[in-house]
């Protein structure tokens, strides 16, 4: 079980700067002592010429100097051995030599596919707790995301989840198994079978040896395993093959069988010929224990097959969900599911999004309420933003000197403003004869002025007026910016209405045809079909009179007698 040190976080520590955090323990440089990246001085004169094969007072061959030592150079000659460009030479040809560099390094094989399974990480209930308790009692705003990643940090704060994703026909794309023994998750029941088998063997069964006569004849040599040291027997023996199999698939089914019997090795040491002899001189069976009735059974096959039968659905079932802690998901007995527990910490490492979603649903259920600073982060505080109209709403005067100096002085301190608004007075200086040793310096207890201003200033963190952040920078809530008033549509155009004269609704006779000027014949015969309809509903409309250029100068002084 985690300790409360290891669950609980501690905000204030926590989100200061590296170098004002706590000091290690132990001096991690003790064991340098400073000389370790000096390089040796260089002497004058003669070093220059030893460390570059000449000048300096390296004598020279022909000058005074002496023959060779150790004789003339490998291939003849007073001009030395093979140079460069000599065709003859007898070294490695330069596309000899570099004919690696051009060969392709071999690409590795991809990793397997991770597990279809949903994983979740939780934050710690209690852990959860401490942090709003901290929220609340400092007012302090913290950045919810920065937490999600404090808690990532340690498993002891959070517990992983192990959820089944489903097809759409409702199968699950992966089972997911759990041992009622050790709590632990299996990917599949063969693997869960063999991990009861092998570490709570003694729980359901127990070894008991027999002893049976001896191998019959003489053996001068035995295989045995290059691997596991087993001894498998002399070759000709009527179960080496057997046991060839069954060690196979007990420990090495990852390498292919032709592999395995490969380093099967043939051992003439007297001392191990005899163990074998020994072994096969006991015969050893398994007795069922938590069974109504003694049963012993020959064989681990038997023994298997038994389990099944008889314990696997009680022990091992298939679930649904699987809750495991933050300290043992890092160390499954389950290499995939370590493996895929390892891929989601990495991802959500990067970007805890779940996480800090499961903080806020946590935080919300404690009274706390979240914002975003310049709309992009988003942090978590004991009241939201709320701007303070000095001009509006009756205030104290401290509280007005104090959002007037926080709005004077951006990203100022507490300390600082106290210290501006409302100053200590000076110590008195006190001459002292005998110099004692140096004491800690205790803080000296506040004034009724600087009182004041703190619970003033407390009293505004609440309430949402001002925000301290969690580097200690106080700022006022900013003015909500008014929502742009949208324009109103316009109404639609209304039709004006029209007037039907009184003789079209009394059945006044409307003049002929042949008395209107005109030359379309469809015109007069839609102003004949008009006449003689009936009066229709009292909104008409009216039809627009076809105007039509006279042709005949003797029907231009036609006149339609008026409509009375």
């Amino acid at each position: 079980m985690s300790s409360p040190l290891e669950t609980e976080l501690d905000l204030e520590k926590l989100f200061l700067p590296v170098w004002a955090q706590e000091q290690p323990a132990g001096n991690r440089f003790e064991k340098y002592t400073g000389t370790e990246g000096d390089q040796p001085e260089r002497r004058r004169g003669g070093s220059r010429g030893d460390s570059f094969g000449g000048g300096g007072n390296r004598p020279r061959s022909g000058a005074g100097g002496g023959a060779r030592p150790g004789g003339a150079r490998p291939g003849g000659g007073t001009g030395g051995g093979p140079r460069f460009g000599d065709r003859k030479s007898s070294g490695p040809r330069r596309d000899d030599r570099f004919g690696d560099r051009n060969r392709r390094p071999e690409r590795p094989e991809p990793p397997a596919p991770l597990p279809e399974l949903g994983v979740t990480f939780v934050p710690v209930e209690n852990g959860v707790e401490s942090l709003a308790r901290q929220i609340r009692v400092t007012g302090r705003a913290y950045p919810l995301f920065q937490i999600a990643q404090l808690v990532l940090d340690k498993p002891e704060r959070y517990s992983v989840q192990l959820a089944v994703r489903k097809n759409a026909d409702g199968t699950p794309k992966q089972p997911l198994f759990s041992c009622a023994l050790d709590d632990t998750p299996w990917l599949s029941e063969e693997e869960a079978v063999a991990h009861v088998l092998k570490n709570h063997f003694a729980t359901f069964y127990t070894p008991e040896r027999t002893a049976t006569e001896p191998p019959k004849g003489v053996y001068t040599f035995v295989a045995q395993c290059g691997f596991s040291g087993v001894i498998l027997g002399p070759p000709n023996h009527h179960d080496y093959q057997n046991q060839v199999h069954k060690l196979h698939t007990e420990r090495f089914a990852r390498m292919p069988f032709e592999a395995f019997k490969a380093r099967v090795k043939i051992v003439r040491d007297e001392a191990v010929v005899k163990k074998w002899v020994e072994d096969q001189s006991f015969k050893t069976e398994y007795v069922c224990l938590n069974v109504p009735e003694p049963l012993k059974l020959p064989s681990l096959e038997e023994v298997e097959k038994h389990f099944r039968a008889v314990h696997k659905d009680s022990i091992i079932k298939p679930v649904e969900t699987f809750t495991v802690a933050g300290v043992p998901s890092r160390a499954l007995r389950s290499r995939e599911l370590q493996r895929l527990v390892r891929s989601e910490w990495e991802q959500h490492k990067h970007f805890p999004l779940p996480v800090a979603t499961s903080l806020s649903r946590s935080f919300a259920s404690h009274g706390l309420h979240f914002f975003k600073v310049n709309k992009t982060v988003t942090h978590v505080a004991v009241a939201r933003p709320q701007f303070l109209d000095l001009e509006a709403n009756p205030v104290s005067e401290n509280i007005k000197r104090i959002v007037n100096y926080i709005n004077e002085h951006p990203k100022c301190s507490r300390r600082k403003m106290v210290e501006a608004l409302a100053p200590a007075p000076a110590a008195p200086t006190v001459l002292e004869v005998k110099p004692d040793a140096p004491k800690a310096t205790e803080p000296a207890e506040p004034t009724p002025e600087q009182t004041a201003l703190i619970v003033d200033l407390h009293w505004l963190v609440h309430q949402g007026h001002v925000l301290e952040f969690a580097d200690g920078k106080l700022e006022t809530a900013k003015k909500p910016v008014p929502k742009p008033v949208k324009a109103e549509a316009k109404p639609a155009a209304v039709a004006p209405e029209t007037v039907v004269p009184e003789a079209a609704v009394a059945g006044t006779e409307v003049p002929a045809a042949a008395e209107v000027p005109t030359t379309d014949a469809t015109a007069v015969v839609e102003l004949e079909a008009a006449a003689v309809a009936p009066a229709p509903e009292p909104i008409i409309p009216v039809v627009e009179p076809v105007i039509v250029p006279p042709t005949d100068p003797v029907n231009q002084n036609v006149s339609v007698p008026p409509v009375s």
